[in-house]
């Protein structure tokens, strides 16, 4: 019999891979270092959830695929850069949501503390200051 378990979105994010397979990854202190060094091994989306109460430090982009960045709760606006123009998208609805394109540089402004949902397509992102 499966061991069924309940996890929570907040010390917890998901692997997906590419065969539709999932597992849990549990957030620690050095998770983003673990991550970026392939210690969780190959997937190609990671689900997550983060809280915010000012703005981002830096944009990013993501050459694997498009993400998907659904608010909360809170007021955000999300930055993207479309060939050299911002284009600013407001979330300030729970389930409003955005899909990121491919390889699009963007970022967040945050309005009022909010919290965030994001599938994103890790392999190969890059990062810059804002």
């Amino acid at each position: 019999m499966t061991n069924i378990k309940q996890f929570n979105i907040a010390g917890t994010y998901i692997a997906l891979d590419d065969s539709c397979g999932a597992r849990p990854l549990p957030v620690t202190d050095d998770f983003w270092q673990a991550l970026g060094s392939g210690r969780f091994g190959q997937f190609s989306r990671l689900v997550a959830s983060m809280s915010y109460d000012k703005d981002w430090a830096t944009w990013e982009k993501h050459p694997a695929g498009e993400e998907v960045v659904c608010l909360i709760e809170g007021d955000v606006d999300l930055v993207l850069d479309i060939n050299g123009a911002e284009t600013v998208v407001t979330l300030n609805q729970p389930g409003a949501f955005v899909l990121v394109p491919k390889d699009t540089w963007h970022t967040a402004r945050v309005k009022a503390p909010s919290k965030m949902f994001f599938i994103t397509p890790g392999e190969g992102t890059q990062n810059r200051p804002v």
